[in-house]
């Protein structure tokens, strides 16, 4: 067990914490806990891991998550950005699956209104797969045990912000920065011919070139 050193000047408790986390660093199998005063810190590493994702999570974001599913579904829900009130309002999936259907009415056929584990985790991946079918990135989308387990809170607001960056295809008001529109333009084959004949003359022709009088480096006397 890793404690922190008592001397005649004590440290404050932020340094002998910071130094009881190095020393458990070189340590990366113990599963004993750190303490502080005899006060445990983290019981393991998931702990710790756990702690050091969850330090990235933005309140403010989060709000903004909150008030905008709000909005859409109208549903009298806490918008605090708290995590504690941000887990408590999405864990089960039902909201996010009335934010789906309020997006494209219909896409979820059914929603679990059971508070049993693998009902709510149905509900949270059924989510999941309509926000991928919207256009959210894979890599910003999160794993049903994020939310459900509480693993991850940062990367759910992740997803959430970058759906909601994309409510406007859909009729609905959009949070965070606007996407720029497809700028898609359309070419006639005579065109394109003609763009291929600008380059050609760009690059000027080595019809009748040959390698007459060039010589590279020294010559070499036999």
């Amino acid at each position: 067990m890793y404690t922190a050193t008592k001397g005649a000047h004590p440290q404050p408790v932020y340094m002998q914490v910071a130094s009881e986390l190095q020393n458990h660093c070189k340590h990366a199998k113990c599963r004993q806990p750190i303490t502080v005063n005899n006060t445990s810190l983290f019981s393991n590493n998931s702990e710790m891991l756990r702690l050091q994702i969850n330090s990235k999570y933005s309140e403010e974001l989060a709000q903004e998550c909150l008030e905008w599913i709000k909005n859409i579904t109208g549903e009298p829900i806490n918008a605090s950005g708290d995590m504690d009130n941000f887990f408590e309002v999405l864990k089960d999936g039902v909201l996010l699956c009335k934010l789906a259907n309020c997006l494209q009415p219909g896409v979820i056929k059914k929603i679990n209104e059971s508070k049993m584990a693998f009902k709510c985790m149905e509900n949270i991946s059924a989510f999941l797969e309509c926000a991928k079918n919207f256009g959210v990135p894979t890599q910003e989308t999160f794993q049903s045990v994020d939310l459900w387990e509480r693993q991850n809170l940062n990367s759910v607001v992740i997803c959430l912000q970058s759906l909601g960056r994309k409510a406007h295809h859909f009729g609905k008001p959009s949070i965070g920065p606007k996407e720029a529109d497809k700028n898609v333009r359309h070419f006639t084959e005579e065109q394109l011919r003609a763009g291929q004949n600008v380059i050609s003359l760009q690059y000027g022709s080595n019809k009748g070139a040959n390698q007459s009088g060039i010589n590279f480096g020294n010559t070499r006397h036999m």
